[in-house]
């Protein structure tokens, strides 16, 4: 299986990289995605210009997310430059993307100064703010200093995902990484009555599965906005099965920090080593066959009642329970009111059994 994945003179041989955070903060760190998770590309954590005041505690993991108010890099410029960079690339055989940030000013430091050790840049967005002829300042500045690809990651709370991607493919980026984490988000010990896990405006940040939704609808909106531009995708990853949502989606390649902080950082090797066997199970021969599928959107407005496969049924009740039409009963069996049922699907979704379909919109069965 030919998990490799090309794109803007790179090549990845398969599409898993680490995001930016805590698990790629040192050489340490760097080495472990390279030599034990086998990842395609490498990442650093953000890289600035001066060194961040960090809350501890910082990282909070939730069942399905994780809160964190971590900041970047606690490490100088100096410390990726004399020592982390230099002994990563000694022996480094895959991409090297170099996470940066925030402002102008400190692309006209950071580029010339570490451009000499990565393969690409990544530009955090995240305290830049939502004015797009600020961000493709900031573009213009980077180009200004390499000729190497550049990433612009972009936030969720911007309003105009198709906006942004126009204005930085104008000022001269390769592409988007989509998303960042989702916030300012809260999280409150009622026992204690107090805000745990924030910063000093009391907010922390929301990253893992709870926001991979909302991030492959930002790649899809991206790609089909500016189909030239190439789309890393990040946001709830945990499986192999995520990593061909986000390349059907419209990514060249992903991103996953949160879903090894859930379940322990031996998920990159275990997602890319299951990875051609989720392909194969798909139809797919190759990862680049997935990027080249057109997503198909068959839209119906008809309706269709649901059809139960009784052998499957468990008779647990949820569909009843949960039913916003008041449209399932259950006598003898699970039964559909016609008159009732709304077509919603939402029975279908919630089957523990899979025991609900509805052939027709090819949900369920």
């Amino acid at each position: 299986m030919n998990l490799k994945t090309p794109f803007d003179g790179m090549t990845l041989s398969n599409p898993l990289m680490p995001a930016s955070g805590p698990l790629v903060g040192d050489l340490e760190k760097l080495l472990f995605m390279r030599d034990d998770a086998g990842c395609g590309a490498v990442v650093t954590k953000t890289i600035s210009t001066k060194l961040p005041t960090i809350p501890k505690p910082c990282i909070k993991a939730g069942k399905n997310h994780v809160m964190n108010s971590e900041l970047w890099s606690e490490h100088a410029l100096e410390d990726w430059t004399e020592s982390f960079l230099p002994n990563f690339k000694k022996n480094n055989d895959r991409p090297l993307i170099v996470s940066v940030g925030y402002s102008k000013a400190d692309m006209e430091t950071l580029i010339p100064t570490l451009d000499a050790f990565a393969d690409a840049f990544e530009v955090s967005t995240h305290y830049v703010g939502t004015d797009l002829s600020v961000i493709a300042a900031t573009v213009k500045t980077i180009r200004a200093h390499t000729d190497k690809p550049v990433y612009m990651k972009i936030s969720p709370h911007l309003p105009d995902p198709e906006g942004f991607a126009k204005a930085i493919k104008e000022a001269g980026a390769n592409g988007v990484v989509a998303i960042n984490s989702l916030g300012p988000t809260l999280n409150i010990n009622i026992a204690q009555r107090r805000i745990e896990y924030g910063a000093e405006d009391g907010f922390a940040w929301t990253t893992g599965p709870l926001i991979k939704n909302l991030a492959l609808g930002v790649v899809y909106k991206i790609k089909q906005a500016e189909p030239d531009l190439n789309v890393i995708g990040v946001g709830g990853i945990q499986s192999a099965d995520d990593i061909i949502e986000f390349l059907l989606a419209g990514a060249s390649a992903v991103q996953m920090l949160s879903g090894a902080l859930l379940k322990g950082k031996q998920l990159y090797k275990k997602i890319i080593d299951d990875l051609p066997a989720a392909l194969d199970k798909y139809g797919f021969s190759s990862v680049q066959e997935v990027i080249d599928t057109d997503l198909q959107n068959d839209v119906t407005y008809t309706d269709e009642l649901p059809e139960l496969i009784k052998e499957r049924c468990i008779e647990c009740m949820l569909c009843v329970k949960t039913c916003p039409y008041f449209a399932i009963e259950f006598k003898e069996r699970i039964m559909f009111d016609a008159e009732k049922c709304f077509s919603c699907g939402h029975c279908v979704s919630i089957c523990p059994t899979n025991a609900i379909t509805m052939l027709g919109k090819g949900l369920g069965g």
